[in-house]
């Protein structure tokens, strides 16, 4: 196949890209500043908003795989929170525009979204998990802090950007993505990990809040499954079947890297450390409880499908990576 990414120089994007080479695909990530990538993978500029030369890559590709979008580890000023939804929308609808303007449209459109566009897990009677048909869309819980609901806000508008292109031929779908938990430097799983590892990982404000995570493998299985099956379109969650509380979450990870003791958090610590860190407190407060009924009902089986048996795997990749990191220290 070939296949386009925009926005696949990230760490979602790194995870793909180079499963995609490894079966044989014809690899054009999209991005803003030139890259060297992979062998296998060709790399064109693109400014993310307009219509460009990047748009011929489209035209007679067999799939756009869109993951573009201004990282949410960072501080959630207004600035902030203005950028990630203009990187989303407005790169969502210039692959749209490209789309619809191409003789020979790509048969599939995946366009990454979030889990978080559901409400927090606490706002529903029983603490009721989200799939696609009985989730609930967040926004308009009581008592949470205004920026939650404006993260919501852009993942609809993420989302509704992709339904209202022009793009008849090809099959759409959005991938409401929990944490992809990989053990490549500077993602989420390594901010954790640091965090088990140092001691600070313990309950955060009481750690009821629901972790809804995937393994990066299965990740990229679900995402290649979704590029077979032309019978799944519209959202699907991407998430593993057992989300937990974010308590027993560190639990695991703590004796995954050895460290039984994690110091707990109040609310007010996270802000502080989140502040420090320049990023913020909705990826650890946000109960997200989110589980992938469609993939189930595709068949799909999740090669990690709890944390018990992930956080081993992902701790065992990432000292190999650490170990082969110094490695290449020592040649140099």
């Amino acid at each position: 196949m070939k296949i386009v990414v925009p926005g696949g120089t990230g760490q979602v994007g790194g995870a793909l890209r180079r499963a995609f080479a490894a079966r044989g695909d014809d690899v054009v990530v999209l991005s803003r500043r030139p890259e060297q990538l992979e062998d296998g993978v060709r790399h064109v500029v693109w400014d993310g908003r307009t219509l460009g030369a990047w748009a011929e890559e489209v035209d007679g590709a067999d799939a756009v795989v869109n993951l573009a979008g201004r990282s949410v580890s960072c501080r959630y000023t207004d600035a902030n929170l203005r950028q990630m939804m203009s990187s989303r929308v407005d790169s969502t609808r210039a692959v749209g525009a490209a789309i619809a303007r191409a003789e020979r449209p790509p048969r599939v459109w995946l366009q990454m979204s979030t889990a978080t566009i559901y409400a927090d897990a606490r706002s529903r009677p029983g603490d009721l998990p989200h799939d696609e048909s009985t989730g609930v869309i967040g926004g308009e819980e009581p008592d949470v802090p205004l920026y939650w609901e404006y993260s919501v806000r852009i993942a609809r508008r993420w989302e509704e950007a992709q339904a209202e292109a022009d793009t008849p031929a090809t099959r759409r779908v959005a991938l409401r993505t929990a944490m992809v938990m990989t053990p490549d430097r500077g993602g989420i799983f390594d901010y954790m990990s640091w965090m088990a590892r140092v001691g600070l990982g313990g309950p955060v404000d009481g750690g009821r809040q629901y972790v809804s995570w995937i393994h990066g493998e299965d990740f990229v299985r679900a995402v290649e499954l979704l590029l077979e099956r032309d019978d799944i379109d519209g959202p699907v969650n991407l998430a593993a079947p057992e989300p937990l509380q974010q308590r027993a979450f560190m639990r695991v990870l703590r004796r995954a890297w050895g460290r039984p003791v994690g110091l707990p958090a109040t609310r007010l610590m996270a802000e502080v450390g989140a502040l420090a860190l320049r990023t913020d407190t909705e990826l650890l407060l946000k109960s997200r409880r989110v589980v992938p009924g469609r993939l189930a009902d595709a068949g799909f089986t999740f090669r990690y499908p709890t944390w018990a048996a992930a956080a081993p795997d992902l701790v065992a990749r990432a000292r190999d990576e650490r170990r082969r990191g110094a490695s290449r220290q020592r040649v140099v």
